[in-house]
């Protein structure tokens, strides 16, 4: 039996987590307007299905609810097995950039929380600071990360991780880029500090 498309719509799994996230928390729509900065009649049209959401506004949606941003975009549970057909995600654009949310990874106390993201030619995408480290591995083009005033150059294969709780931006100075993106952090603690491919404290020197 095929997936229901709508499934993976952002609009549809953004309304449905919101709304169940709102009601955990007992919150009323006026306090999350006043949390998020976002008005009221913005938040009635995200919970309906009916909204735009962005990066930025759904970054916002996950501070004021203090919840991970994947807790607003997953979708249910599918038996142990989860099965993301690229074609059916409905991409989340941001000011230069736009995600696909692939899901959660919880292991050992450890969550990852796993997205593709692309940037289009001469775009830049400032990116929310979080508690974790960030890893982003580049599938195509030259990446330019920016880290707290540092910014290293990546092409195709390489790999960086970093504090995300520094400033941090992305931009494509060349061309498209294409990469995936995975935050770690401990469950309900504070998040780790960077750390490189062999486990030792990656130095914001290196990103000279």
């Amino acid at each position: 039996m095929s997936a229901d498309p709508r499934e993976s719509s952002v609009r549809d799994l953004l309304a449905a987590n919101l709304k169940a996230a709102r009601a955990r928390q007992n919150m009323s729509l006026s306090r999350l307007a006043r949390l998020s900065g976002l008005s009221k009649a913005t938040l009635s049209q995200l919970e309906s299905g009916a909204g735009n959401p962005t990066i930025e506004t759904v970054s916002s949606l996950a501070r004021a609810l203090g919840e991970p941003l994947t807790h607003l975009l997953e979708p249910p549970a599918r038996r142990g097995m989860a099965v993301v057909r690229a074609a059916e995600l409905t991409p989340l654009t941001g000011e230069g950039a736009c995600l696909r949310q692939y899901g959660r990874i919880e292991s050992g106390g450890l969550v990852c929380d796993l997205y593709e993201q692309r940037i289009g030619a001469g775009e830049r995408q400032e990116c929310p600071v979080r508690e974790g480290t960030e890893h982003a591995v580049v599938q195509a083009g030259r990446l330019d990360l920016f880290v707290d005033g540092y910014r290293v150059g990546l092409g195709p294969g390489d790999y960086v991780s970093f504090d995300a709780a520094l400033p941090h931006g992305y931009a494509a100075p060349d061309g498209p880029v294409r990469s995936v993106l995975l935050v770690n952090h401990r469950a309900g603690g504070r998040g780790a500090t960077a750390t490189s491919a062999d486990g030792r404290s990656a130095s914001m020197n290196s990103l000279r």
